[in-house]
C-alpha cells in the first residue's frame, strides 16, 4: 500500500528542518521528511576535513525560532553546527518525522499529486518540498591519470578519518572554502602541503574568538542581549552586499583590505603576485582566513599557481609542466551547484524533467517555484544563495513561504506556477546582475551557469528585499484555479 501524505519534504539538513518546522507553525501536521542519509545535517555531516567551519557568525548561522547561546566561538566548527541540527530536531520532536535511509529514486506528477519513488517503497504527496542543498555532489575533475595514483584519492566533502596526515606530502587541488580552511589545519598537523591553485581567491580577515563562559551565560539568561546581537550581525551583513554586487567604492575598500591582509602576511614578492586575484571581488565566494597566507608562507607548503593536468604515478604534472611527487591527494573543488543533482529525478505535468527545464540554466519564481511543477516549493535553490549574509535567512524565509501558501490553499486546489511570472523573475535577475562583478568581473564562478552565462544561483539583492518580494506574494505568482473551500489538512 502507498503511503499518502499532505506534505513530503526531501533532505533533512537545515533547509528540511527549517520547512517542517514553518509548516507545523502553520498547522500543517501530515509532513514526512526523507532523508537519503543515516543522520541529519546534510554539508555538516557530510563535511568533516579538517578544519572544517562557517563563515557565518554562528548566531547569525541558527534558526531563527531556536537561538543557542552556547556557541563556543564566533564562527563554529562543523561538527558543533551538527549538534545544534539534531539539538533542534530532537527538542520540537521534528526528529519523529525524518525517515532516514530513505532516498529519493524519482518522482512524477500523475495529475494532482506527486508520485514519489524510493529506496524504501513508494509514496505520495499532495504537495512536495526540496530541501536537498545545492552543495550535495563532489565536483570531481577529470584529470588524466588520477584513477591510477596510488595513494589515497579524496574529495573534501567525503574526507577519510584513517587518513595519514602527519609526515604526508598531500597535495590540495584547489584554493575554494574547503581548500582555505583545510590547507592551515593540514600544516598544523604535520603535513607537507602542495597547493594547487587555479586561480587565487580574495581572502579578508576573518577575526572571530572563542566566547566566555560569562558571555554564553549572559547570552543564556539575557534573551534581548542575544537577538540584538543576532541583529548586529544581520546589519553588518547587509552593508557587505554593495562591496559585492557593483559598487565600486564599496568594492575598492573591500580588495584594499584584501590586499593589505595579503601584503601583511606574504613577504616573498613572487608569492605575493602568484596569490594575487587577477579577477574583480566579489566576482567568486569571498573567503574569509586569518591563517591561510601565513600557511601558504611557511616552508610547509608548495603553492603551485596552476590546475592539475594529470598524474603520472605519484606525480601530479601542473598545467605548469611542473611536478610533484606527493603521497595523497585531497580536491578541494566544490559541488555541482549549478546542475542540481536531484533535477533529474523530478518529472512535471509534461513529462519534462526539472533539468531538462533548467537545460539553460536554473529558472524560477521568487526563487522558489517553477512553472510546469505544481504544487512543488524548492529551497536553496535558483537565485537563493548568497555572497554577503547567511543564507539561512533565505531557505527560512522561503519555508515560510511554502509553509502559508500550502496552508492557505483550497481544498483541491492545484497550485501551477505562472510562466509568465518565472519568465519575468528570470528578466529581473538578469537585468539587475548584468553589471555586477559575478557576471562581468572576469572569473569562473560556481554562481553563473557556463550553458547561459546567466546568474543562477546568487540572489543579486539584499535579504531585506528577498523578505519583501516573499511576503508580498498574493497567489498571483500561480496560475488561477477555481475557487473552492479552503483545505484543512489531516
Amino acid at each position: 500500500m502507498t503511503a499518502e501524505h499532505e506534505v513530503v519534504v526531501v533532505g533533512a539538513g537545515f533547509a528540511g528542518i527549517a520547512a517542517a518546522l514553518e509548516l507545523e507553525a502553520a498547522g500543517i501536521a501530515d509532513v514526512v521528511i526523507l532523508e537519503r542519509a543515516g543522520d541529519l545535517g546534510g554539508t555538516w555531516r557530510d563535511n568533516t576535513y579538517p578544519g572544517v567551519a562557517c563563515d557565518v557568525p554562528a548566531h547569525l548561522y541558527t534558526l531563527a525560532r531556536h537561538p543557542w547561546p552556547h556557541w563556543s566561538r564566533e564562527f563554529a566548527p562543523g561538527a558543533e553546527i551538527q549538534a545544534y541540527l539534531r539539538r533542534v530536531a530532537a527538542s520540537t520532536g521534528i526528529d519523529g518525522r525524518i525517515r532516514f535511509d530513505t532516498a529519493l529514486v524519482e518522482a512524477h506528477w500523475d495529475g494532482d499529486a506527486w508520485a514519489l519513488q524510493t529506496t524504501r517503497g513508494a509514496r505520495r504527496a499532495r504537495m512536495l518540498i526540496l530541501a536537498c542543498g545545492r552543495l550535495t555532489e563532489p565536483s570531481i575533475p577529470q584529470v588524466h591519470g588520477l584513477a591510477a595514483f596510488p595513494g589515497p584519492v579524496v574529495h573534501s566533502a567525503r574526507w577519510d578519518p584513517t587518513l595519514a596526515v602527519a609526515g604526508t606530502r598531500i597535495a590540495v587541488v584547489g584554493t575554494g572554502a574547503s581548500g582555505v580552511q583545510m590547507v592551515p589545519e593540514l600544516v598544523r598537523r604535520g603535513a607537507a602541503v602542495t597547493l594547487f591553485q587555479r586561480s587565487a581567491p580574495w581572502v579578508l580577515p576573518r577575526g572571530g574568538r572563542t566566547y566566555t563562559d560569562a558571555e554564553r551565560r549572559r547570552f543564556a539568561s539575557r534573551p534581548d542581549v542575544l537577538a540584538a546581537l543576532r541583529e548586529d550581525l544581520f546589519q553588518e551583513g547587509e552593508a557587505r552586499h554593495a562591496s559585492r554586487a557593483g559598487d565600486a567604492a564599496a568594492a575598492a575598500a573591500a580588495s584594499d583590505q584584501a590586499l593589505a591582509h595579503l601584503r601583511a602576511h606574504v613577504t616573498d614578492p613572487a608569492l605575493r603576485a602568484s596569490l594575487t586575484p587577477n579577477y574583480a571581488f566579489g566576482c567568486k565566494r569571498v573567503l574569509l582566513s586569518d591563517d591561510f597566507y601565513p600557511a601558504v608562507a611557511s616552508d610547509a607548503v608548495t603553492l603551485e599557481p596552476s590546475a592539475l593536468a594529470r598524474a603520472d604515478a605519484d606525480t601530479l604534472v601542473a598545467a605548469s609542466g611542473r611536478r610533484h611527487t606527493v603521497d595523497a591527494v585531497v580536491l578541494a573543488t566544490g559541488f555541482r551547484a549549478t546542475r542540481q543533482p536531484y533535477a533529474d529525478l523530478i518529472t512535471g505535468e509534461d513529462g519534462i524533467s526539472l533539468d531538462e527545464h533548467w537545460a539553460t540554466g536554473m529558472s524560477s519564481a521568487l526563487s522558489t517555484i517553477v512553472s510546469g511543477f505544481p504544487n512543488l516549493f524548492i529551497l536553496n535553490g535558483p537565485n537563493a544563495s548568497l555572497g554577503h549574509n547567511s543564507s539561512l535567512l533565505m531557505l527560512e524565509e522561503q519555508a515560510a513561504y511554502a509553509a502559508r501558501t500550502i496552508a492557505a490553499r483550497p481544498t483541491g486546489a492545484i497550485l501551477r506556477p505562472d510562466p509568465v511570472a518565472e519568465q519575468a523573475y528570470t528578466d529581473m535577475i538578469v537585468r539587475r546582475s548584468r553589471t555586477t562583478a559575478w557576471v562581468t568581473g572576469g572569473c569562473r564562478s560556481w554562481y553563473v551557469d557556463e550553458r547561459s552565462g546567466r546568474l543562477t544561483l546568487l540572489w543579486p539583492g539584499t535579504v531585506t528585499e528577498f523578505r519583501a518580494q516573499l511576503r508580498a506574494a498574493d497567489g498571483t505568482e500561480f496560475l488561477r484555479e477555481p475557487a473552492t473551500e479552503r483545505s484543512t489538512t489531516p
